[in-house]
């Protein structure tokens, strides 16, 4: 080989570094973001969770404020009713850590494709404000959180799907550099006010007497019913002699209110309007533990389906315990501690129900559904008609059925019967 060619070769191979290196570069300023914030960055800088004193989150003309106050969370359109403050610390703990995936260079002409369009006609196109501040009212962060960046189907799912949603749009507004797609969906961002309400409601526990008023008369009792220990059955009082009671509809009672949960909380405003005076009733229930419930509830105007509710609480509680004869001395410590740990947590219980008192809520109708009866619904009705005794089939099952089949006992056993055989007579044979 030539040292001319020697130097050509050596050229080309310069030349190729070079192109290469070029190349390299301008993938590299590709890939590079336009937007302040860049992937693996958290989407606030020098924000700090801890500041916030009040969140503002609205989705059209629909808002929800929350605020603190001496440590705890209270949702200020429900006339600062406790909100849920673990749900609350859980959204600020998300914004403060979330990461950006991706940064998009866009002017605001582009923010309906991000589901942030303020005039959207669609509620759920305008996206979702949130308004972060502190103490002093200071505004600590602006965002619009807008639609789910949809991931992709996976081709090799012959049922389709399998995208899923990747992340959300979020537009910071102290940062005119674009829109970011980040790693968190925020599912539980909401603007409904209802769903930052603290869930703790009344827990009825072994139910000693229940009595309901009519309707529409709040002091005029119609029915009472009323067992000697929690163990035992409702029986009505005042039952006659010839009235027989209808059980299944005493059964729903032994649980009443054991799990009941709200929907809403009325503000006070709002109250007046909805109360339906007319169909108002009173309820007064009373447990084995000394506690006495007042409740007051009545359907709502133009809400078919929900009832208002209000609850008052009262209770004794014991401070001795009653001790049992030829009780040793160990037995009785135990007792003893058991008794004091049992009457601490019912003077907590009587505490934090005693707070709902002045509330107004907002409940499903079944959870009163009970409480709505009336005292003919207990009896049994001697006119009504009754099925006929083991019609319209045997044992009351449909007809058809072969002799002897009883559906509580599975499939009538099949039976192999062989036709009795014919035996000839043996001969008789001399002695």
């Amino acid at each position: 080989m030539s040292k001319r060619q020697v130097i050509v070769l050596w050229a080309i191979a310069l030349l190729l570094v070079v192109t290469l290196i070029a190349v390299k570069s301008s993938r590299q300023d590709g890939f590079q973001s336009a937007t302040e914030r860049s992937r693996g960055d958290t989407l606030l800088s020098d924000f700090e969770a801890s500041e916030v004193a009040k969140v503002e989150i609205s989705t059209g003309d629909t808002q929800a404020t929350l605020t603190r106050k001496d440590g705890s969370w209270f949702v200020a359109n429900r006339d600062d009713y406790p909100a849920d403050a673990p749900a609350i610390n859980d959204l600020l703990r998300s914004i403060d850590e979330v990461k950006v995936t991706q940064g998009i260079e866009s002017d605001p002409s582009f923010a309906p494709r991000f589901g942030m369009d303020p005039k959207a006609t669609d509620d759920s196109e305008k996206g979702t404000k949130v308004i972060l501040l502190n103490d002093a009212g200071t505004e600590l962060a602006h965002l619009t959180f807008g639609k789910n960046l949809e991931g992709q189907s996976d081709p090799m799912n012959p049922f389709g799907g399998g995208g899923g949603s990747s992340g959300r749009f979020v537009l910071n507004h102290a940062d005119e550099s674009g829109v970011y797609i980040t790693s968190e969906l925020f599912p539980t961002l909401n603007s409904d006010a209802s769903e930052w309400l603290a869930e703790e409601f009344i827990k009825v526990d072994k139910i000693k007497s229940v009595s309901a008023s009519e309707v529409g008369k709040l002091d005029n009792f119609a029915w009472k019913l009323a067992r000697e220990d929690d163990t035992k059955d409702f029986m009505l009082d005042g039952k006659k002699d010839d009235e027989d009671i209808n059980n299944p509809a005493l059964s729903p009672f032994k649980n009443l209110l054991s799990y009941a949960r709200f929907e809403d909380v009325m503000p006070a405003s709002e109250v007046e309007a909805a109360w339906q005076a007319d169909q108002k009733q009173t309820a007064v229930i009373e447990t084995f533990d000394g506690f006495t419930y007042t409740i007051k509830y009545s359907p709502i105007k133009d809400d078919a389906g929900n009832y208002l509710m209000t609850v008052s609480t009262a209770a004794e509680i014991s401070s001795e315990r009653e001790k049992k004869e030829d009780e040793t001395e160990e037995a009785a410590k135990t007792a003893d501690e058991e008794f004091a740990t049992s009457r601490k947590a019912l003077e907590e219980k009587l505490a934090a129900e005693k707070k709902l008192k002045g509330r107004t809520f907002k409940v499903a109708k079944t959870t009163l559904d009970p409480l709505l009866k009336k005292r003919a619904d207990f009896i049994i009705d001697p006119n009504a008609p009754q099925p006929a005794a083991g019609g319209p089939g045997q044992g009351g099952f449909p007809q058809g059925l072969p002799p002897g089949f009883n559906p509580g006992q599975g499939r009538p056993r099949v039976q192999a019967v062989t036709p009795p055989v014919a035996i000839p007579p043996q001969p008789k044979t001399e002695e």
